[in-house]
């Protein structure tokens, strides 16, 4: 009797070891991951689409004021509050995110002579505390800068706007059961130029990053991009050239991949971006498990608008290889979820999918 408790014993300990390893250590069992795909959203549109129609120096000076006081009225930090919320509400492992500004100024102004480096709103770290606060630690697995644009405004200084794709990882299972490697960047060839402006052409620069992860020695491909959202006529044929790149570039991989991001193209029949994309193989993760109309876009430019207009689908995570797609969650947008200031989080909703790849 006494020999039979004592294996019982040994029996309870063991099992309870076991599901607090389940309970704790990532990526117990089957190759699970949970990705999430969050435009930040500048939170100035309106404002920077109106600088290349300055009709005057004076103007311009204006009008480039107007983009960095539209930064402030549009409160990223509040915002910021908002998306941590989110991810501490589901826990993603890997995190694309598209619009991560950096705001930087330069006094006395002379235009990009001097590059700006005074940073005054940096998205990534404001996001990155909030989450801090919330007891999360991501950290940034590789950046790459898009849009870069820097003006003399009539507050007596340069602003600098810069665009970036982050992808962000949670730093325990980094070191846990996780493994990240080849980090890439790169930029479009291919991207809208408006030609004629008081300083010249202006290219508005998008691009993609990447990091191969590897869980218990299988590995996949992560991929963030932000395509071409609006330079008409020609958007459909801007936006099919940048995928063309993605997928001849860093989609040319015999890995499993896992493309995420903002794509601007709908996926409701008259997506042309999405459809090619979707023809060539791709899985919209969305398709298979998704429940709801799985809206992302768009709130107003200034997210001031009392309902949600959210009523389009066109940020995806998309999967090549054997994976099994089990969750995909768009984080709904309420008006319980505005700031203090009733802004949106962001004029994006956020999609978390779950995705599981098979023993080998």
């Amino acid at each position: 009797m006494k020999r039979q408790l004592i294996l019982a014993l040994l029996l309870l300990i063991f099992l309870s070891t076991t599901i607090h390893a389940q309970q704790e250590v990532p990526f117990s069992g089957d190759r699970l991951v949970k990705l999430m795909t969050q435009n930040l959203y500048s939170g100035v549109d309106e404002e920077i689409f109106a600088v290349p129609a300055a009709e005057n120096f004076t103007d311009l000076l204006i009008k480039v004021a107007a983009v960095y006081n539209g930064y402030f009225a549009r409160d990223f930090p509040a915002r910021a509050e908002r998306i941590a919320s989110d991810v501490a509400a589901t826990r993603p492992d890997l995190i694309a995110l598209q619009e991560a500004v950096l705001v930087r100024t330069q006094s006395p102004p002379d235009g990009p002579a001097t590059p700006a480096t005074d940073v005054k709103l940096d998205f990534v770290q404001i996001l990155q505390t909030a989450l801090q606060a919330r007891g999360l630690n991501y950290e940034v697995v590789v950046q790459s800068p898009g849009f870069d644009a820097e003006l003399p405004s009539a507050l007596g200084f340069d602003v600098r706007h810069t665009e970036r794709e982050v992808i962000l990882v949670r730093a325990d299972l980094k070191v846990a059961d996780m493994q990240l490697s080849n980090a890439q960047i790169g930029n479009f060839v291919t991207n809208c130029t408006i030609p004629s402006t008081l300083v010249g052409p202006i290219t508005l620069t998008r691009g993609w990053a990447s990091v191969d992860v590897k869980i218990r020695g299988k590995s996949f491909r992560f991929l963030s991009t932000h395509l071409d959202p609006i330079c008409l006529p020609s958007t459909p044929l801007i936006q099919l050239g940048q995928a063309a790149e993605l997928l001849a570039g860093p989609g040319a991989t015999d890995l499993p991949l896992i493309l995420a991001g903002d794509f601007n193209s709908p996926a409701d029949g008259t997506g042309v971006t999405y459809n090619t994309l979707i023809g060539t193989g791709l899985m919209d993760a969305w398709n298979f498990i998704g429940l709801g109309n799985g809206f992302t876009c768009c709130q107003a430019p200034h997210l001031d608008n009392f309902s949600s207009s959210l009523n389009q689908r066109i940020d995806f995570v998309f999967f090549r290889g054997q994976w099994t797609a089990l969750e995909a969650v768009n984080i709904v947008q309420n008006p319980d979820d505005r700031t203090p200031s009733l802004l949106w989080p962001s004029d994006h909703a956020g999609l978390v999918v779950k995705l599981k790849l098979p023993h080998p």
